[in-house]
């Protein structure tokens, strides 16, 4: 099997865990403090494996400058795209609780921009995946385990949002698995596109995507873990950093 398909197969099944947490909103009446508590932790989990995986291996192969550049990059892209979504009501399209996500008569478009978005969100951590597997062919264990962490929480609030706004079950499942199938064929691309790039190329691409999530994490994840949790998410969000950094030292 080739690295590329190799690294879509993992993008899948990292993405496959957005399908896993929308099923449990959906079928499952999950208090709004335990989702916002699993979204902290999720997010303590990507913020140690963006710190410990990307940062580190982007500064590692191109140096500061590429692993700067690349990394305020991503933020800036993403903080874009965001704004712009926003304002085809999207801005809560990770949040749970009632009211938070519009219907689509509330707002018209409302459900395009919301699946945008979840393209958005999702795509920068299965690119990842890929380049991870650009030196040696072997993905990151540490890296999957962390976005799959984080994406049973994401899958999770924002079914749990949609449900409540009135969206189907056809529109929640199909978006979550298109979503899931769009991660693989970005963990393809990571793999595919950039072999034989240079160290700096690589190190940028890899800081691009921890920035994106950083800024993902900041604006999507965050307001939703504080809104229900308040003055506990932080210790949560200490707790899944925690188990990520103690997950890269064990299989490192």
């Amino acid at each position: 099997m080739t690295v590329p398909l190799q690294a879509a197969l993992w993008g899948l099944l990292a993405g496959g865990a957005l399908v896993l947490g929308a099923a449990i909103a959906w079928f499952a009446d999950v208090p709004q403090r335990a989702i916002a508590g699993i979204t902290a932790f999720g997010a303590g989990v990507l913020i140690s494996a963006l710190s410990f995986e990307l940062m580190d291996e982007a500064f590692a192969r191109g140096g500061i400058a590429a692993t700067s550049l690349g990394f305020v990059a991503g933020a800036a892209i993403f903080t874009g795209a965001n704004r712009l979504l926003a304002y085809r009501g999207a801005r809560h399209r990770k949040r749970s609780a009632h009211g938070a996500q519009p219907s689509e008569d509330e707002h018209a478009g409302s459900g395009s921009a919301i699946a945008v978005g979840a393209l958005v969100d999702g795509v920068p951590e299965a690119i990842v995946i890929g380049l991870t597997m650009l030196e040696g062919g072997a993905v990151s264990t540490v890296a999957v385990a962390a976005i799959f962490l984080s994406n049973v929480p994401e899958g999770l609030s924002s079914a749990a949002g949609m449900r409540r706004a009135g969206r189907s079950a056809a529109y929640v499942f199909g978006l979550w698995g298109a979503i899931a199938a769009a991660s693989g064929l970005a963990a393809w691309a990571g793999a595919a596109l950039f072999v034989g790039a240079s160290a700096d190329v690589v190190a940028a691409i890899t800081a691009t995507a921890a920035g994106a999530i950083l800024a993902m994490i900041a604006d999507t994840m965050i307001p939703e873990a504080f809104a229900e949790t308040h003055d506990a998410a932080g210790l949560i969000t200490v707790l899944g950093f925690l188990a990520a950094f103690l997950l890269s030292k064990a299989a490192g």
